[in-house]
């Protein structure tokens, strides 16, 4: 019992986007607003539940949505994004692109997309950012090619090691020359204040690129204790700064879409013969039994589990407040996460009515 609660509390809790389907359903069974039918009415994303009638509906200049290669099918053709992030081409362990999504498959989505390329190793990230190497020229031209189908690029990579901070900038430099009118956008951890010697220093990189997606997520994580993966002060915080430094023109705000789950103790470790008697002894194991010589044994107890998660209540609420605030974009990680319902309350200019 206990190794089945915390098989599916450590799939639950992982920081990574959720498995992808085996079979990708065709770009031409998505959503399609052009039907006809109660059910494909433009603004129609699902029954509202009661209570939430009188939800405000959030308007901002631009709303972005992240989608993960493999879930194309959690896109609907009528929700209300300006923009679409693909998520997501990678670096391979030799500093090559790799797993680039093709245009194509999206190439109904009526806003703007951009492709996203993602590296989140420091050996890595060290290694590629070498200003003068042929690993990083390649790199860069690989970068400009695969983004010319889209609308825009852009860069997350969430974990540079300090001393590579100028090679970072030299690196987005790079990129920014390279892609001319395209949009140049990165993705960039929640800070309250400037840091020393911050790799994401949002003033030095913000010259660098059209748009700053602020991940205001993961303020508590799976390993952290329970709590809100954006509570509201929180993300009040993290705005403030933002608005400040990034400005509200150049600024996304992103939301979680994505819930968490905490087990009160986690079983899965090593321990030493002490540990293990411990254990014996706190669970009266009466009896001991041998594979082929080697001791085991089994037992049974309860986890405590603790969620927190999103519904159209908090998002609403976290949007309101951004809105108040006067931010003009926000962004979601990631599509096909959400309460469904979120869609009937967001508009931007320029919408199909």
């Amino acid at each position: 019992m206990v190794f089945l609660l915390c098989f599916f509390l450590t799939l639950f809790s992982c920081a990574s986007a959720p498995g992808l389907p085996d079979n990708e359903k065709p770009a031409e069974d998505w959503g399609n607003p052009e039907k006809s039918g109660e059910e494909n009415e433009y603004f129609s994303y699902g029954k509202i539940p009661e209570g939430a009638e009188n939800l405000p509906v959030l308007h901002f200049t631009e709303i972005w949505g992240y989608l993960v290669a493999g879930r194309e099918q959690a896109l609907k053709l009528n929700y209300p994004l300006s923009d679409l992030v693909y998520f997501g081409a990678e670096i391979d362990i030799y500093g090559k692109l790799t797993g680039v999504p093709s245009q194509q498959k999206l190439s109904r989505f009526p806003g703007r997309l951009h492709l996203v390329v993602a590296c989140n190793s420091r050996s890595l990230a060290h290694f590629i950012l070498e200003p003068g190497s042929a690993v990083r020229r390649q790199l860069v031209t690989d970068l400009l090619a695969a983004s010319e189908p889209y609308d825009g690029l852009q860069i997350d990579f969430e974990l540079i090691p300090a001393k590579d901070g100028d090679n970072f900038l030299s690196f987005l430099e790079e990129l920014r020359n390279g892609l001319g009118d395209r949009m140049f956008t990165i993705a960039l951890p929640a800070r309250f204040k400037t840091l020393r010697d911050d790799v994401f220093d949002y003033e030095k990189i913000k010259p660098l690129v059209d748009r700053i997606f602020v991940m205001a997520y993961d303020e508590h994580w799976s390993t952290s204790e329970p709590g809100s993966i954006a509570s509201l002060d929180w993300c009040r915080s993290v705005a403030e700064y933002a608005l400040e430094t990034v400005g509200p023109e150049k600024l996304i705000m992103g939301l979680p879409f994505y819930g968490r789950t905490w087990g009160s103790f986690n079983p899965f470790r090593a321990y030493f013969h002490s540990g293990i008697e411990r254990i014996k002894s706190e669970n009266t194991i009466a009896e001991v039994s041998r594979e082929n010589g080697i001791p085991t044994f089994s037992y049974e107890t309860t986890v405590k589990v603790t969620v927190y998660y999103e519904d159209i209540y908090s998002l609403s609420l976290r949007g309101s407040m951004y809105r108040d605030m006067g931010v003009k974009s926000i962004g979601f990680w990631s599509l096909g996460q959400e309460d469904s319902n979120i869609w009937n309350f967001l508009r931007f200019p320029g919408m199909e009515q």
